[in-house]
């Protein structure tokens, strides 16, 4: 499959902070890709980088090959690159029809956007029963799917993912990573920075893990799994030599 989004080299800064130090990631159509590490080890960066929000110093991203340098976060959102921000983000005095509006506000009002708000309440049926509720007022999970349904709203071809299952009971994340594998199914390109390794790397086909900046393992999630510096670092194990 093409490859839908590149990192080349990527090096980001924050003043005279090195985040990002030549980082090279690739995400192919199709794909999910997981993106491990520590804190401060530059996964929420790297989501910055994507939108635009903290641009590379030196190197370069692309998606569909075109290079995003120049390109404003509200056109990468129309180029089909949506976020699902860290701690949901949800505009909480707004109620959630109008968060999941939100979403759509790079688009035309039309028959398409009433089917993607179907698909949205056929993936979360809770979202449908709470549509006149205020989004601050959703219990975690709730307003995790209303920021997921957010997202899909701008019909993304990648959605990027920072830590969706942050502060979720654990039936919560089980129900929200077996939503992200149906919209996977559905033709969506998921790129995740995400805590639960585990959880991760059992439904990714593939994953990165950054220490200070450096991408230093890649490969097939099922292999990773595997790795005993991933199963000591990230899922907890004592691994005997």
């Amino acid at each position: 499959m093409p490859d839908l989004l590149e990192f080349r080299s990527v090096d980001t800064y924050y003043g005279d902070l090195h985040v990002l130090k030549s980082v090279d990631y690739r995400i192919a159509e199709g794909e999910i890709v997981c993106l491990l590490g520590g804190n401060a080890s530059g996964k929420s960066t790297t989501m910055k980088a994507i939108m635009g929000v903290v641009p590379p110093r030196r190197g370069e991203i692309l998606f569909q090959g075109q290079p995003l340098a120049g390109v404003s976060v509200a056109d990468r959102v129309r180029r089909g690159i949506a976020p699902v921000l860290e701690a949901r983000r949800l505009f909480p005095r707004m109620t959630v029809y109008e968060n999941l509006e939100m979403g759509a506000y790079t688009r035309q009002p039309g028959p398409e956007l009433e089917k993607d708000l179907e698909r949205v309440f056929t993936l979360f049926p809770v979202v449908k029963e709470r549509l006149k509720q205020l989004a601050g007022t959703l219990s975690g999970g709730e307003q995790q799917m209303v920021a997921i349904g957010r997202a899909l709203m701008t019909r993304p071809k990648l959605l990027c993912m920072d830590e969706p299952s942050m502060g979720l009971a654990p039936v919560l994340v089980e129900q929200v990573f077996d939503i992200v594998k149906m919209i996977n199914r559905q033709g969506t390109t998921i790129f995740m920075v995400e805590q639960n390794a585990n959880m991760a790397l059992s439904i990714a086909h593939r994953a990165y893990v950054l220490q200070t900046g450096q991408v230093v393992l890649s490969g097939a999630a099922a292999e990773l799994r595997q790795n005993d510096l991933i199963r000591q670092a990230y899922l907890g194990e004592m691994v005997v030599t």
